[in-house]
């Protein structure tokens, strides 16, 4: 007659954790109905009484019980592997993820990107291997493993010499002069269309704008002007860019500090703010003028205020003529020096930055942040 199943002799640990899982209860009703049969088998109890004891089936508390006397307490947590064995080892995965992101056409294929329906092809017939895969299971795979499909972003780096130099330049005029330094640029075109925005209305009844896009008025330039210092924005709508209307912004940024002390002035490199003239007067009148590097226009600190400018004067609107709508840029420029600090503001310059800056991992002026150091 074969000998009846019934645990080893338990340890001091091994029952002392037992009971705390029967008395407290646990989370897992798994573990708690296998600590009961492991008890009540210690306790000299046949299988059938602790079958009927946890209402389960004799073979389940046999198996149990052998498998506490082969790895311990370690059979209260039940290992299910339920459904199909994975046919993907995490060597095929990392060559499906790698094959993923690479451009189809360096692995010999004749287009620009992978389609799920493209990828699984091309994995069941890759050179050296073999992998069957699912659309499906394909894109759980990539999601998984971080990789998403996104739109191609560009970028172009400053071809100007004296890139370092002018950035140096700027940053050392914004950290030692601030209350000196003013940036100065152009914002437009700004034409008389209905342009669209967002707004709060009732639901699928937004505000609706006319769908014509004719420019009946030509178009005007907002020259901005705007004071580090100060934290101030000011500026004229102008009917062209020009070498004219620069050297009035700068009269009126010098106008701004009437101590006679050197101002600095950040601009771009556009032609009509390096004229001859302009050069000469900004000498004469102990104006810096610093200006940023080709394709660098982010780093003038007027830009992230015409985020906000965009955002709340010119998305979302319909002027029937531009008179009206320098009226409403002048009114949200009065009532943002008022409110410089308004989160919607910060939050507006914000999203400008990033927008304009667009990399991570660098420094605000471009350059790595290791060998900037």
């Amino acid at each position: 007659m074969a000998e009846p199943v019934r645990v080893c002799r338990l340890t001091d640990q091994e029952g002392q954790k037992l009971q705390r899982i029967v008395r407290r209860g646990s989370t897992s009703s798994v573990r708690y109905r296998r600590a009961m049969m492991l008890l009540a088998s210690a306790g000299g109890n046949r299988v059938p009484v602790i079958a009927q004891l946890v209402q389960a089936g004799e073979d389940t508390v046999r198996d149990v019980i052998h498998r506490f006397n082969e790895i311990g307490l370690a059979c209260l947590d039940p290992r299910w592997a339920g459904g199909r064995p994975r046919l993907l080892t995490p060597d095929d995965e990392d060559f499906v993820v790698a094959t993923a992101t690479t451009r189809p056409t360096k692995l010999g294929r004749p287009f620009t990107r992978w389609s799920l329906r493209k990828l699984v092809a091309y994995l069941r017939t890759a050179h050296g291997r073999i992998i069957r895969i699912g659309r499906e299971t394909l894109r759980s795979l990539l999601a998984r493993r971080g990789v998403a499909f996104q739109r191609t972003k560009t970028w172009k780096e400053s071809p100007d010499p004296e890139r370092d130099a002018k950035l140096d330049r700027i940053e050392e005029v914004l950290e030692r002069f601030a209350d000196r330094v003013f940036a100065l640029d152009e914002f437009g075109p700004l034409g008389i269309r209905p342009t669209a925005g967002a707004g709060w209305a009732e639901r699928k009844h937004p505000d609706r704008l006319p769908a014509t896009y004719h420019r009946t008025h030509s178009v005007r330039y907002f020259h901005g002007c705007y004071s580090v210092g100060d934290d101030r924005l000011w500026g004229v709508n102008r009917r062209r860019k020009g070498a004219a209307n620069t050297l009035a912004a700068l009269k009126t940024i010098r106008a701004a500090r009437p101590d006679g002390a050197p101002v600095y002035v950040i601009l771009d490199n556009l032609s009509a703010h390096k004229g001859a003239d302009i050069r000469r007067w900004a000498a004469k009148n102990k104006v810096e003028l610093c200006f940023t590097p080709t394709y660098a226009s982010w780093a003038n600190p007027i830009e992230a205020h015409f985020g906000p400018l965009r955002q709340f004067t010119v998305a979302n609107s319909h002027h029937p003529n531009h008179t009206v709508q320098t009226r409403a840029l002048h009114a949200y420029l009065r009532w943002c020096n008022a409110n410089a600090r308004h989160r919607d503001v910060l939050a507006a310059e914000r999203r400008e930055r990033a927008r304009i800056r667009s990399e991570k991992g660098i420094r605000w002026g471009g350059r790595p942040l290791a060998s900037a150091a």
